[in-house]
């Protein structure tokens, strides 16, 4: 396990918070390996001996949800809503409580990642990490050679540049284009205001890759618990069974009985996007 700060430690081992513990320290009453310790120090709790009082601290290594969901459109990606909408804690019911990490607009789907791993989160959202999200854009017309070339070089919003790592064209049908979109920026509504900007607006937004998680063949509004491998490919950490909650039930569907569809329900063509295998491209003439 990675050091960590003294009053963490402390904290999550049930001493009381952050504060009362950084006063325990500064009293004098924390030793790390036999050494007074000192405000700032970090230690490992699970090579170090860290004793209180006179008394060893009993850690228990923290065990963490990490659940991926597939958010269908009309679902609010926070906690709650004052105004009563639906939010992705109403798809994944469980007793762990656990917090979006990031955020998809109303009206877009796909890939979203609850957790309560607060390191997690800050890794996944903070712009220095450079995490890429890959998203598929249905939209309105034919974008041509020369406009999706200025999509990939970015156009200037709010007075500084917007740039794409890839703009791809995946098929058109019926005039309208889908792209696969790969941007590292995670400015709000950017894939839709540079797609109105260029004259061709944003009829449908998924988002199928974040980071290293794929969203895969999850269906809209179902939810899986992320496997052992993933939960270590995303935290680059050592993780046991007493580091992460195991799956109750295959990556391939993943869901719960909270997170079922509705008996009878049937999805219409436009509910699901059709794989980007079967998706015919239409030849210019």
């Amino acid at each position: 396990m990675a050091t960590e700060r003294l009053q963490k430690i402390l904290a999550r081992a049930g001493y009381g918070s952050r504060r009362a513990c950084e006063s325990f320290i500064e009293e004098g009453r924390v030793t790390v390996d036999g050494k007074l310790a000192r405000l700032g120090d970090s230690a490992d709790p699970e090579t170090q001996k860290i004793v209180v009082d006179g008394e060893p601290v009993r850690y228990k290594s923290p065990v963490y949800t990490y659940i991926m969901l597939h958010k269908p459109q009309g679902v609010l990606s926070t906690v709650q809503d004052p105004h009563g909408r639906r939010t992705v804690l109403d798809l994944v019911r469980i007793a762990e409580r656990v917090y979006p990490v990031g955020r998809l607009d109303y009206e877009s789907e796909g890939l979203i990642l609850l957790t309560d791993d607060g390191d997690l989160a800050q890794q996944l959202t903070h712009p220095s990490y450079e995490h890429p999200r890959v998203y598929r854009a249905l939209v309105s017309g034919e974008p041509p050679a020369e406009v999706l070339e200025r999509w990939r070089r970015g156009i200037v919003l709010d007075g500084r540049p917007a740039r794409f790592d890839k703009v791809e064209v995946e098929s058109q049908l019926h005039d309208e284009t889908w792209l696969r979109i790969t941007v590292h920026e995670g400015r709000n509504h950017l894939v839709r205001r540079v797609a109105a900007a260029l004259g061709h607006p944003v009829q449908r937004l998924i988002r199928v890759e974040m980071g290293p998680l794929k969203l895969g063949d999850l269906p809209s509004g179902r939810w899986r618990r992320l496997t052992v491998s993933e939960v270590k490919i995303i935290t680059g950490k050592r993780v046991g069974a007493s580091g992460v909650r195991p799956p109750r039930h295959s990556a391939r569907t993943g869901g719960g009985r909270d997170s079922s569809r509705p008996k009878g329900h049937r999805e219409s063509s436009r509910d699901s996007y059709p794989p980007r295998t079967t998706l015919p491209v239409r030849k210019k003439r």
